[in-house]
């Protein structure tokens, strides 16, 4: 069985952050491009896709913390 390397799980995290953000940021800049040249339809499915995409990551996070106190609780 492996050992829980506390400093890969934390370099993981902030690969992962980066990589979200980078996301977003990219999300961000379309959404600004299609405003500016005025294409409705694809912005609101910019800022649909958008907004899933967060409503996902936020899921997950949620799962990953209920999965972390379940595992604190665990080893009580």
């Amino acid at each position: 069985m492996e050992k829980h390397n506390p400093d890969v799980a934390t370099n993981n995290d902030e690969r992962n952050l980066m990589l979200l953000g980078k996301i977003y940021e990219s999300f961000e800049a379309l959404e600004e491009t299609l405003g500016k040249l005025q294409l409705e339809e694809p912005l609101l499915m910019t800022y649909a896709a958008k907004k899933s995409f967060a409503k996902i990551i936020f899921k997950n996070i949620e799962q990953n913390n209920q999965k972390r106190e379940e595992h604190k609780q665990r080893l009580m």
